[in-house]
């Protein structure tokens, strides 16, 4: 009984972790991101545009999982 506790317990604790830490790296890449699209956007070279739509493709994706990264947040310190 207490071998099957402890692994469930493991389990459940390394997902949690595996969790935090995805998040945490979904939050410095888009943070990232965003900050080279502000240089970017000052830019005057020629291919700056192209590369500020190219890091609009990355960013917005983030966003949308950053987003849901969120309301499961709320939803879960409100429950």
């Amino acid at each position: 009984m207490s071998s099957t506790v402890t692994t469930t317990t493991t389990a459940a604790l390394s997902s949690v972790a595996l969790a935090a830490s995805l998040s945490l790296i979904l939050v410095v890449t888009l943070l990232m991101l965003l900050i080279h699209k502000d240089i970017i956007s000052t830019s005057t070279f020629p291919w700056a545009e192209r590369l500020n739509r190219a890091l609009n493709i990355a960013i917005v994706p983030l966003l949308v999982i950053f987003s849901l990264t969120l309301i499961v947040r709320l939803f879960e310190v409100l429950a």
